[in-house]
C-alpha cells in the first residue's frame, strides 16, 4: 500500500507539468492565432466568435442587466435635479411675475400723477468701498468719501438697486457705513402692496428679520419692502428687498443690494424735511378780531322807530 501511494505521488508531480505545459502552449497559440493578420486566420476568428459569443448570451445578461439598471438610475437622479432646478425656476419667475405687477400698478400711478415734481435736493455721491470691516459682532464698510464731500451722518447709502446701509462716522477723507445686516441696524419698512409698517432688524445675518407687523397675515414671501421715511431716518421708496420666511416661520428680507460685490456706493443727499413749528397756520389765514354783537334791546329799537 505504501508503495502505491509512493508510485502515485511519482506520477502527479509530472502529470501536472504537463498539464500546465500544454495549456501555455495552448494559450501561446491562440494568443499566435489572434494575432496572425492572414485573410484565412481572420475568416477563422470570424468562425470562432460567431460560434462561441452567441453561446455566452446567458452569461453576460445580468452584467447587462445591471448596467442598464444603473444607467436608469443615473437617468432618474439628473430628472430629478432638473425638476428641482425648474421648481426654484418657477418660484423665482412668481416673484419676478408679482413684482413686475407692482411695478405696472406704480407706473400707472405716476401717469395719473404727471405732474408730481420730484425733490431736487435729492442727489447723491459715490464712493469706492476700501475695506470692509465686518465681523460676528459689527457689520460695516469704509468708502473714500468724507467731509470734504458734504458727507453727512445718518445719510442713506445704495449699491444703485438696494438700500445698503446708513453712514454711522465720518472722517475728512473717508465714512463708516454701518450695513443693514448690522445688529444695530433698525429701519422703518413699508411692506407693498399689502401696505403694512414694520420695522427691519439686523441680525448678523444675511437676511434682517421683519418685526412689530400689526397684520402679518397679509405679508407673503415675494413682497417688496421699501423705507418708509418714518422718524426722518431714510427717504421713502428706497428698495430694501423682498419678503421672505426662514425655516422657523419667521418673516425676513432677502435684501436686494448685492453684498458680495460691494464696490462702489451711492450716498444719498438728503437734508430732511422742512420742520414745521406753526402747523396750526396751515390750516387758513388768521381772521381778524370782530366785536361781539348781541340781540337789539327794546329801547334801540323805539328809537330806530322814532327816528
Amino acid at each position: 500500500m505504501a508503495r502505491d501511494r509512493a508510485q502515485n505521488g511519482d506520477y502527479s508531480g509530472p502529470i501536472k507539468r504537463l498539464l500546465i505545459g500544454f495549456l501555455l502552449l495552448c494559450l501561446v497559440g491562440f494568443f499566435l492565432v489572434w494575432r496572425i493578420d492572414s485573410p484565412r486566420v481572420e475568416r477563422f476568428r470570424a468562425q470562432v466568435i460567431d460560434r462561441v459569443v452567441p453561446s455566452f448570451d446567458w452569461a453576460t445578461a445580468p452584467v447587462t442587466g445591471a448596467v442598464n439598471i444603473l444607467r436608469d438610475f443615473q437617468s432618474y437622479q439628473r430628472i430629478y435635479q432638473q425638476n428641482q432646478e425648474l421648481r426654484r425656476e418657477l418660484q423665482q419667475m412668481k416673484a419676478w411675475k408679482e413684482a413686475a405687477l407692482q411695478l405696472e400698478q406704480e407706473n400707472a400711478r405716476l401717469l395719473d400723477l404727471n405732474n408730481v415734481q420730484l425733490d431736487p435736493r435729492l442727489t447723491f455721491v459715490t464712493g469706492v468701498v476700501l475695506a470692509d470691516s465686518g465681523s460676528p459682532f459689527r457689520q460695516s464698510v469704509l468708502i473714500n468719501v468724507g467731509a470734504r464731500d458734504g458727507i453727512i451722518d445718518g445719510w442713506a447709502t445704495m449699491d444703485g438697486l438696494g438700500l445698503v446701509g446708513r453712514i454711522s462716522g465720518v472722517g475728512d477723507n473717508t465714512a463708516r457705513v454701518i450695513l443693514l445686516t448690522d445688529t444695530s441696524s433698525r429701519i422703518p419698512a413699508t411692506i407693498q402692496p399689502s401696505g403694512q409698517q414694520a420695522l427691519i432688524i439686523g441680525d448678523n445675518t444675511a437676511v434682517p428679520l421683519i418685526d412689530f407687523l400689526e397684520l402679518p397675515d397679509q405679508v407673503r414671501p415675494g413682497d417688496r419692502v421699501l423705507t418708509s421715511g418714518d422718524g426722518g431716518v431714510f427717504p421713502a421708496g428706497l428698495l430694501i428687498g423682498q419678503v421672505a420666511q426662514d425655516p422657523g416661520g419667521r418673516l425676513r428680507v432677502r435684501l436686494s443690494a448685492d453684498y458680495e460685490r460691494l464696490e462702489f456706493l451711492r450716498v444719498l443727499r438728503n437734508r430732511g424735511n422742512e420742520k414745521l413749528t406753526d402747523p396750526g397756520s396751515l390750516i387758513g389765514p388768521a381772521e381778524p378780531d370782530l366785536p361781539l354783537q348781541g340781540p337789539p334791546s327794546p329801547f334801540e329799537s323805539s328809537e330806530a322807530a322814532d327816528g
